[in-house]
């Protein structure tokens, strides 16, 4: 293998916006192959192996474990060990769109990257500059560098760029994007190929201007941008709060109406910068503040002054963590939820289940699959329900099938694996299909077409003793349904009689925007129907 290829963050899954890497499989100096793992990836939903797409040769690993970064960031670098290092390093400069700190004159003959060079600021058109040996340097009148999103471009450079120019990939977009012709940039790649660190070179030495860059994120400790926010969306309060705390906007999480930056995102911001809210104390030190009050002492058992409260740990929010309060809190501040509760009567199904595990060898159904396969049928006899809701065209989605997603815990939050078209499945198979759901997602092993997507929501606590409670809409779905605990009750038979039956408490949760209170009774009301007469599930 003769050429460099770089290895990036995947992206697993359309809502897949970073990837925080983990421990390695590979070590720099080590040969790999197509389909072995390299690393782990921790995403906001799954942690997988990212196995390796070709043949080749680490050489270069340039972020740490830890180091969270967005979808297509460089993460390691392939080549074949007779490859130099120089090309290798000039690689990762490009791909990471800044190049080494200009070194002394003399010391090399690199160009310095275009966000780390100082250029001499130009001379305005039409006048003359002396310098310290006497002679003139007098610029020409002519049209102005054109600056296009923070890019200064000369007017010596711009122009479009024909099709028979050597440039990377990257250089060539830049250049399409802000009007450079590459015919006028020198490259210094290999064969004369033009980098991106080409163009930066060649605009601020013509007078031009590049944007500064910020690094990516690392694990130890969040970064803190510099860029100008006066143009983020954001609500009067939480602009005025960030200007109080000394945040950025672009700093914060936009979970917003409107997609506007709010109160709850600068302080969860300020959470993570470690920034005292107003009214808050400041983080706890180790020596007592000299205007703090001093402790009593003699009240001890030894006589002495109590030991002072142990400081409490603070645990930084997970990606996964982290998704899952901005997503919740997004669907509750936009979703007006209405709840439906209805009492279910189990017997019938109980004695089904029985039946059913003791006929079947290998097989063993679960209360759990019987309510999926339940709310399944409901759904498609109710199909108002079984819908998504689309905020950007303000429009509903109906599906002819019913793809449920179920709530499973994991040891950083919960993920919603999804059975696909339950409505048409076989008992057996909506059994099977969700241990294995089940079993990969605590392992942290879901493909994102597993738990992406989905029309309907199961969250079952029953097997936890509760009895009842509410649960949050996963948006874009528009209703999830909350399972409490089935428990033995006095209920007063069709004769008059009081008979002790085990009951059930199912509370369905509804988005006010695209479902009625009827319409959702009338849900509940046929998934009443089919799991007190649960045959209706054998055929």
């Amino acid at each position: 293998m003769s050429e460099i290829h770089p290895i990036e963050v995947p992206k697993w899954g359309m809502t897949m916006e970073e990837g925080t890497v983990g421990e390695w499989q590979v070590a720099e100096g080590e040969s790999f192959s197509k389909g072995a793992p390299l690393c782990t990836i921790e995403s906001s939903k799954i942690s997988n192996e990212l196995e390796a797409p070709f043949d080749g040769f680490l050489r270069r690993i340039v972020v740490g474990i830890g180091d969270t970064l967005p979808v297509g960031a460089l993460i390691a670098v392939s080549a074949d060990p007779s490859v130099p290092d120089s090309e290798v390093e000039a690689f990762i400069a490009e791909h990471t769109q800044s190049g080494p700190a200009p070194a002394a004159p003399g010391a090399s003959g690199e160009a310095p990257s275009p966000v780390a060079q100082s250029s001499p600021a130009p001379v305005p058109a039409g006048t003359c500059a002396t310098d310290e040996g006497g002679s003139a340097t007098c610029a020409t009148a002519g049209p102005a560098p054109t600056d296009t999103g923070g890019v200064v471009v000369p007017e010596s450079l711009r122009g479009s760029t024909d099709d028979s120019v050597f440039a990377t990939p990257h250089a060539r977009a830049f250049a399409d994007e802000h009007g450079i012709d590459l015919g006028a940039v020198t490259g210094t790649g290999r064969a004369g190929r033009i980098s991106l660190a080409d163009v930066g070179s060649a605009v601020t030495a013509a007078g031009g201007r590049m944007p500064h860059r910020e690094p990516a994120r690392r694990g130890n400790g969040p970064a803190r941008s510099r860029e100008d926010d006066s143009a983020v969306p954001a609500t009067p309060v939480a602009r005025r709060l960030a200007g109080e705390l000394g945040i950025n906007l672009h700093d914060c999480r936009t979970t917003g109406t409107r997609g506007r930056v709010c109160r709850l995102d600068v302080e969860e911001a300020a959470r993570r910068f470690g920034i005292p809210l107003p009214g808050e104390a400041a983080p706890p030190s180790s020596a007592l503040s000299p205007t703090a009050p001093s402790a009593p002492t003699g009240t001890g058992t030894g006589g002495g002054a109590p030991a002072p409260a142990p400081a409490p740990e603070a645990v930084p929010f997970s990606p996964m963590r982290r998704t899952i309060g901005s997503r919740l809190q997004a669907s509750y501040q936009t979703s007006p939820h209405f709840r439906v509760r209805q009492e279910i009567v189990l017997d019938e199904l109980l004695a089904l289940r029985r039946s059913i595990n003791a006929a079947v060898p290998g097989v063993r159904i679960s209360v759990n699959d019987l309510v999926v396969k339940a709310a399944g049928l409901a759904l498609v006899r109710v199909p108002e329900v079984n819908v998504q809701f689309d905020e950007a065209s303000q429009s509903v989605l109906r599906f002819p099938h019913a793809d449920v997603a179920v709530a499973v815990a994991v040891p950083d939050g919960l993920i919603t694996p999804i059975v696909r078209s339950v409505d048409t499945r076989s008992l057996s198979e909506v059994s099977g299909d969700l241990a294995g759901l089940i079993t990969r997602a605590k392992a942290g092993r879901l493909t994102p077409d597993e738990f992406q997507g989905g029309t309907f929501t199961v969250s079952n606590l029953g097997m936890f003793g509760v009895t009842g409670f509410d649960a949050i809409i996963n948006p874009p779905q528009a209703a999830i349904l909350a399972v409490g605990a089935g428990l033995p009750r006095p209920v007063v038979d069709g004769d008059g009689s009081v008979v002790v039956r085990t009951v059930m408490e199912v509370t369905l949760s509804g988005d006010h925007r695209v479902i009625d209170g009827a319409t959702g009774a009338s849900f509940v009301g046929e998934l009443r129907a089919i799991l007190e007469s649960p045959t209706q599930m054998l055929v």
